[in-house]
């Protein structure tokens, strides 16, 4: 492990590269800046994130336009199951993306492939169990989630698809997540344009039967998610041999299709609380909901509207995040512990203008925003005032968010989660409930635990980062 305490945001003497591997830099002589660099391989990240969301609302739109509110409220039921399974194979892809970012920084091929390996067996064997156990049980599952009983039977049909197929959903979520860690963003980027398009199509004719096809009401929605898993996996498959990449499924890769325990500690070390964090976030949520509810259907609904803002914003702010860890990981793996300073100062920087200009289009154009989800005059001067008091803290949280991410690179997971989760915890939760029914602020009051929080993240992280995490020696974890 090579010591390099002091990150600081210049490279050696004589420099004349990005020191990061898997990213196009440019020719001796002429260094590409560092915000360049960050740019190409965000871009392509920030452009699938929002296809991601996009596909899901539209897919929402599809299901309570074409089918009704029941059929709607069947797929509803069944999203926090996949959100735990989900959430743990993000956190999974996190870990690897980083192992494998120092592996190819280091250009080690083989060490990617092996990471690439282990985690892709494990994700496979995991996505085998829930497709047995969860494709048995489905129905005493969703029951004891408390699923309505007059949707249970569409919502049996509709989980038990999507579980039986979870092998291939998990497989295209890890491999698009590791190509990340060898500067791979396009490549996901057209995989994932390839799953929203069949899926896109797939799933209105089957709701309808158009084409001769089956008429599968409800189900139709899983069975698109399903094909269009498979097709978009199998093109990802020829895409990576015909470009020869170094997570190409080939021969030589097949060969790391095995759980190595060292690797998969590492990975699981990183992977774990991330995955974790996002479960804990999930609950919150849940809670400040219930708190919400509790002031009628008006709250519920400028509830909902303000988050499908809120959603776009933070895209910048959780790809830059993202971004961050990658290229971090990729400078370390080259040696390069010393353009971390350099990394962390870009993603502030790039948090500041994208997020911050997201930010500022958001307060400018709050009132028709608002009115493209809700049609009650009275409920968008709710949504919009507090759209008003919460969104300018999007650019604390992205700034929290780099500076945990640059932290995440090196395998310094566990203290940057915690701080996270105790920020949620001990001070969102607490804060939201304070401020609406002890100190009068009402529904307000609940959104005011948003900047506090994101504040007390901030200021939590970056004392951890600067007095504690920059003292530590920075080198390869495997």
């Amino acid at each position: 492990m090579s010591a390099a305490p002091d990150h600081s945001s210049t490279t050696g003497p004589g420099s004349n590269k990005s020191g990061l591997q898997g990213v196009p830099v440019a020719p001796v002589g002429a260094p590409r800046p560092l915000w360049k660099v960050f740019l190409f391989f965000l871009a392509p990240m920030l452009l699938s994130n929002i296809l991601q969301s996009l596909s899901g609302t539209i897919n929402n739109i599809y299901v309570g336009q074409m089918l009704g509110v029941s059929a709607l409220a069947a797929v509803s039921s069944f999203f926090p199951v996949m959100f735990f399974f989900i959430a743990f194979i993000i956190g999974l892809g996190a870990g690897a993306s980083v192992l494998i970012g120092q592996a190819w920084g280091a250009r080690d091929a083989a060490k990617a492939k092996a990471v690439a390996g282990t985690t892709l067996t494990v994700g496979l064997l995991l996505g085998l169990a829930i497709a047995v156990f969860g494709g048995l049980f489905t129905t005493p599952m969703l029951a004891m989630l408390g699923t309505p009983p007059d949707v249970l039977a569409d919502s049996t049909r509709y989980a038990r698809i999507m579980l039986i197929g979870m092998p291939g959903v998990f497989l295209f979520l890890l491999a698009t997540a590791m190509l990340r860690g060898v500067g791979d963003t396009i490549t996901p980027l057209l995989t994932l344009l390839i799953s929203t398009a069949i899926g896109l199509v797939v799933t209105p004719a089957l709701i309808r039967g158009w084409g001769g096809l089956p008429q599968l009401g409800v189900a139709a929605g899983a069975w698109a998610s399903v094909l269009s898993f498979a097709v978009a996996t199998t093109w990802l498959g020829f895409r990576l041999r015909q470009k020869k990449s170094p997570l190409a499924p080939d021969a030589e890769f097949v060969r790391c299709l095995r759980i190595q325990p060292h690797l998969l500690k590492a990975v699981l070390k990183i992977g774990v609380p991330t995955g974790v964090q996002m479960i804990v976030v999930a609950l919150a949520e849940v809670v400040l909901l219930s708190m919400v509810n509790s002031y009628g259907s008006n709250a519920t609904a400028a509830y909902g509207a303000v988050n499908q803002v809120v959603a776009y914003v933070q895209f910048p702010a959780i790809s830059i995040a993202i971004t961050t860890s990658i290229l971090g990981a990729q400078a370390i793996g080259a040696g390069r512990a010393n353009r971390l300073g350099a990394i962390v100062q870009t993603a502030l920087g790039m948090n500041l203008v994208l997020t911050g200009g997201l930010v500022l289009l958001g307060y400018l154009f709050s009132r028709p925003l608002m009115g493209f989800f809700i049609t009650s005059a009275p409920v968008i001067e709710i949504a919009q005032n507090l759209l008003h008091i919460m969104l300018w803290s999007l650019v604390l949280f992205g700034m929290a968010s780099a500076i945990s991410g640059i932290m995440r690179a090196s395998g310094s997971v566990l203290v940057p989660t915690l701080i996270s989760i105790a920020c949620i915890l001990g001070v969102e939760v607490p804060v939201a409930w304070l401020m609406s029914r002890q100190f009068g602020f009402g529904l307000d009051g609940i959104w005011v635990a948003y900047p506090v929080t994101f504040g007390a993240m901030l200021l939590l992280q970056t004392a951890y980062y600067r007095l504690v995490w920059r003292k530590k020696p920075i080198g390869r974890l495997v």
